[in-house]
């Protein structure tokens, strides 16, 4: 017995047909597959979150292009850091985004006591991971964190894993890097070098290239944040292709202009060239996680986040 089952949906204004074919079995549909994926872990040895389902990536392409390259579009959620960890997940989502980075002692909020960070007790944990399931967000990244002893970095690595996390975003003291490439190594997570601007340790993609050297492990790279190298004086396209190879995270950021007191603006209405940076991206094929950062308009910059979001993926979708 064989029959075809015409299936008509919409997606953002858009029209698909779905053709289901079942010979004498029950198959379960592409969409519940993705769902029950992105409840998994996902390690750096694993595949990326945006590749876990090609074909479904393909024929939404539309609505999220940067699954098709492999990569991971989020909110850092410092971006948010006047509401609650509880409330930034919702808004994370009411920008559009899937999966989010969270900043070190981001307060939980929701009538949970605390921060997010090593020291949540277990039903602080399970009412974020059961917010999270509910809300379709995924934690992809940590950052940005750091620790003062070899005991305080086991114990990030350590929780990190326990949250599926694939990158941790960090600004480490030179002394502990050959630690990070060990506890790289040995939880398989990616560490990325984060940069602050100039005079800061690591603002020079040569200083950041000598500590992954350093750290002497290949799940040591760089997180490239994008206006602090505009605010450094820097070309963010040329300092991409200084770290060519290395690039494992991004914060993304656009200024309204080249100087250290720039404030943010919706993407590719600044000085950043926004394009210019994903042809780049694209160029290295790059596989990654790239974390929004708006640090302006703090209030309502949900509403910044969105449109810049939506700006990236017009660009995208256009070169794809």
């Amino acid at each position: 017995m064989t029959w075809i089952m015409m299936r008509l949906f919409t997606t953002s204004s858009k029209v698909f047909w779905s053709l289901s074919i079942s010979i004498l079995v029950f198959s379960v549909s592409a969409d519940a597959s993705i769902g029950n994926a992105s409840l998994r872990n996902i390690s750096s040895f694993d595949l990326f979150p945006g590749q876990l389902h090609t074909e479904h990536a393909t024929t939404q392409q539309t609505e999220f292009p940067e699954e098709v390259l492999g990569w991971n579009l989020s909110v850092q959620t410092y971006t948010f850091k006047h509401y609650s960890l509880v409330e930034a997940i919702s808004m994370a989502r009411s920008a559009g985004l899937k999966t989010i980075e969270v900043f070190a002692d981001h307060e939980l909020g929701g009538g949970l006591p605390g921060v997010f960070g090593v020291e949540m007790g277990e039903e602080q944990k399970q009412s974020i991971r059961k917010l999270l399931r509910d809300s379709g967000i995924r934690i992809v990244a940590l950052g940005v964190v750091n620790a003062g002893s070899e005991s305080g970095w086991r114990q990030l690595f350590e929780f990190a894993h326990e949250w599926g996390v694939y990158v941790i975003n960090v600004e480490p003291a030179t002394d502990f890097l050959p630690l990070i490439g060990r506890l790289a190594n040995q939880f398989k997570i990616q560490v990325a070098i984060h940069n602050h601007p100039k005079p800061s340790r690591y603002w020079d993609p040569s200083v950041v290239l000598q500590s992954i050297e350093k750290a002497d492990s290949p799940l040591v790279g760089a997180c490239a944040d994008i206006g602090h190298w505009i605010r450094s004086g820097l070309d963010p396209i040329k300092a991409l292709q200084d770290l060519e190879g290395h690039v494992f995270s991004l914060h993304f950021k656009d200024l309204k202009e080249r100087s250290r007191d720039a404030h943010d603006v919706h993407w590719g209405t600044g000085v950043a060239n926004l394009e210019g940076l994903i042809r780049e991206l694209k160029r290295q094929n790059f596989r990654g996680n790239i974390s929004a950062e708006y640090e302006y308009n703090w209030e309502n910059n949900v509403v910044d986040v969105r449109q810049s979001v939506q700006n990236f993926r017009a660009v995208l979708n256009k070169l794809l």
